[in-house]
């Protein structure tokens, strides 16, 4: 039944070359996922539609599949001399930077460019240079499966399930937020902190940001005046955080910061924090660290939509509460590259004839989710209750 809930939920819709049959190669996803969903359900109760996670945005967005462009048309899959690269252009920053990768004063059109200048070059070549200027960019496979890495912080507390809990999110985009949304539907109070400077990415999408985002206290921070952003932190019990893992760290707001027993820290990272620490990484060219595309007669192709941001995100909320139901006073890293790599290792599914496409049914939307800094009255008041 892989490949048939593969097109039921909308996947199949997402993956493979516009212009011939879809591809169902990745299909085990789905058995995977529940696994790790249903994990989450038993602690919490909270039922979760995998097929619905993994998709919904593209129905929100009104995606689909385009082959070696992602279904949202921010990543590419490039041709090197010895293999294939993902490179994402998704921020100003990144098309600014396109002229210096290759060298020159002006780029009229820069996929044009990049996927000339790449042909002649190895995959590590590319992916060197890219990273140097801070692009997103990452190699075909050169991710190997990892599990979450968890390490003790600090004291443990009563082992405990989420309900109650007061949750400090602050990541953006689509794996903690998701991660977020998850424990708050099984009874945590969350907080979404944001820089003014720089709101969620997700608020262009407003739709997709309500998914992620309505119920959560919204709370406005200057990451570089952050004493009344150390005091919700000290208050927390859990704490999402999707930065560079030295980001927060310099500024004293890393998981060594006091906080109450039993808080758990859980760290997205695009590539880890070992050698990819510093990378930037998104959703799909994550996927495609991990070796987690579509493989069917012609590919490689997408997988879905940004395939490695809702898996790592059900990755995380299973991971907090196993290490709540611990007791906590654990740091969790989870990379989206490491967790596609995972799924990426599942055997793959035999080409099947008549696969019908079916486009991904959007997901129900409770509510708004606030603007920027709407409850600041509110999160003061969380962050001045004494830590127990």
């Amino acid at each position: 039944m892989t490949a048939t809930d593969w097109a039921a939920c909308g996947a199949l819709w997402l993956t493979g070359d516009p212009d011939a049959a879809p591809d169902q190669s990745r299909s085990g996803i789905l058995a995977h996922a529940r696994t790790v969903a249903d994990g989450f359900t038993a602690r919490t109760g909270v039922p979760i539609d995998v097929g619905v996670e993994l998709t919904g945005r593209a129905a929100l967005l009104g995606l689909s599949r385009r082959g070696r462009i992602s279904a949202g048309g921010a990543t590419r899959l490039i041709a090197t001399r010895d293999g294939w690269c993902a490179l994402t252009l998704a921020r100003d920053v990144d098309r600014e930077a396109i002229p210096a990768l290759l060298e020159t004063a002006t780029v009229s059109e820069p996929w044009t460019a990049v996927t000339r200048w790449a042909a002649d070059l190895s995959a590590s070549e590319v992916t060197a240079r890219a990273r140097l200027l801070g692009l997103p960019v990452a190699a075909l496979g050169e991710q190997t499966p990892a599990r979450p890495v968890v390490r003790r912080i600090g004291p443990a507390g009563p082992p405990r399930s989420p309900s109650g809990c007061l949750v400090v999110d602050l990541s953006s985009m689509w794996a903690g937020p998701l991660c977020g949304r998850l424990l708050m539907e099984a009874g945590a109070t969350v907080v979404k902190v944001e820089s003014p400077s720089r709101p969620d990415g997700t608020r262009r999408t407003p739709r997709f940001f309500d998914w992620m985002n309505a119920g959560k206290l919204c709370y406005s921070v200057d990451f570089d005046a952050p004493e009344a952003l150390r005091s919700l932190l000290a208050r927390a019990d859990v704490v999402l955080e999707s930065s560079r893992p030295t980001a927060l760290t310099r500024r004293g707001l890393g998981p060594d910061l006091p906080g109450r027993p039993g808080r758990v820290w859980a760290r997205i990272t695009a590539h880890g924090s070992g050698i990819g620490a510093n990378w930037t990484g998104f959703g799909d060219d994550a996927a495609v660290a991990g070796g987690l595309v579509g493989i069917a007669q012609g590919g490689p192709y997408f997988c879905a939509d940004a395939i490695a941001d809702p898996l790592t995100g059900l990755e995380a909320a299973r991971s907090v509460a196993e290490a709540l139901a611990r007791g906590g006073g654990e740091l969790i890293e989870v990379s989206l590259s490491a967790v596609a790599a995972e799924y990426a290792a599942l055997p793959t599914t035999p080409a099947l004839p008549r696969g019908v496409a079916i486009r991904p049914a959007s997901p129900r939307i409770t509510g708004r989710g606030s603007a920027p800094g709407a409850d600041r009255d509110a999160v003061h008041a969380l962050a001045s209750v004494p830590a127990q």
